[in-house]
């Protein structure tokens, strides 16, 4: 099966909205080209997975009315494809004047359909979990910021804005901690369209200490960086992995929502649960 890339998606495209229910306009992009960037082959060297929101799904029941719900949704990162979010968006918006017999059918849909993108054509190992959240629960979804120490408090001067993993150092001859340490300004752009991608990411690591001025100075040097949010948050997870060698690492990163989309990506060195998909205030 031919690859797509990134330049044959519809981002940064004029694009015609369909609103009839069609799974063809997700647009699966391979995992591999960019993780053998950051020296990822073969056996991967971590779990975790990719958490989307959905905050624009609406569909038709049997009898023409209209209904509204979010979506949370759940890829895993062993999946051999992501899906390029714009595509995602033209996506949901075929189910617009879709008439589905209740929200039971949409989840269905959304879980086949996003499944079968995620693996294109090949075996598919886990399928992508899906809940669709309706009205009468909306006020049960909370806003929490990231937990952990915030490393924004540091005064310090800034003047890396592509990647730069050899800012990262940790003590090797000290005692090892462990600590989760957080920061708002991570900022990276668009791999295609250069659009900026806000957001916010958690380091939860046990092992040498990781000097936090120059991992605040490391996540800055993003800011001009063009990738993917998944992409990003490996690359962040890779080079802290290498460089400050801990024992223990987890990697999260919640972005800002683009077209009725939030991506969230979690990476982990260890098996462990995913974290609750709860928003933060910028989402």
């Amino acid at each position: 099966m031919t690859e797509n890339t990134p330049e044959l998606s519809q981002l940064g495209k004029a694009s015609a909205y369909v609103d009839r229910y069609d799974a063809s306009l997700l647009f699966p992009l391979p995992r591999a080209p960019k993780r053998e960037e950051i020296g990822v082959t073969g056996r991967m060297p971590f779990f975790g997975a990719d958490m989307w929101t959905a905050f624009e799904l609406s569909w038709l029941t049997l009898r023409g009315k209209p209904q509204v719900a979010l979506a949370h949704i759940t890829v895993p990162c062993e999946s051999t494809h992501i899906v390029e979010s714009k595509s995602f968006k033209l996506y949901l918006n075929s189910f617009n004047n879709t008439r589905f017999a209740d929200s039971a059918e949409v989840q269905a849909r959304l879980r086949a359909d996003l499944s079968t993108a995620v693996w294109h054509g090949g075996p598919m190992q886990s399928s992508v979990g899906v809940k669709v959240l309706l009205p009468e629960v909306f006020d049960r979804e909370p806003v929490h910021e990231l937990d952990g120490l915030l490393i924004d408090r540091l005064d310090i001067d800034c003047d890396r804005y592509t990647p730069a993993p050899e800012l990262l150092t940790a003590e090797f001859a000290e005692q090892p901690v462990e600590e989760t340490l957080v920061s708002n300004l991570l900022k990276s752009n668009c791999l295609v369209t250069g659009q900026p991608d806000w957001g916010s990411v958690q380091i939860r690591y046990s092992g040498p200490q990781i000097d936090q001025a120059g991992l605040l100075r490391y996540l800055v040097s993003f800011r001009n960086h063009n990738e993917f949010h998944e992409q990003c948050v490996e690359r962040i997870f890779m080079d802290v992995w290498t460089r400050c060698r801990p024992v223990k690492l987890a990697v999260y990163a919640r972005y800002t929502r683009r077209g009725g989309l939030d991506i969230n990506p979690f990476r982990t060195s260890h098996p462990s649960a995913l974290p609750a998909n709860v928003r933060t205030a910028r989402q």
